[in-house]
């Protein structure tokens, strides 16, 4: 499994109070097996449930704050 590191500061504001994160289909690939974790203070991972959306062809995934994390994906 691959994956890719999320930071705060990566997250941009969006239209209806969300804050998302942008990829290309390319680099993660097709994402049929998407698994968002965010991190927890004591450094430990938990997965949540993202909101993942694809349009064209780019991924969003966003959340209700930015957070640090790791996105989870089969390369």
């Amino acid at each position: 499994m691959a994956h890719r590191n999320l930071h705060k500061e990566d997250f941009v504001p969006t239209d209806d109070g969300r804050y998302q994160v942008e990829y290309k289909k390319i680099e993660i690939g097709e994402g049929s097996n998407l698994t968002v974790e965010k991190r927890n203070e004591d450094g430990s991972y938990e997965v949540i449930q993202a909101m993942i959306r694809r349009l064209n062809d780019r991924i969003f995934i966003s959340w209700s704050e930015p957070f640090e994390g790791r996105l989870i994906f089969e390369k």
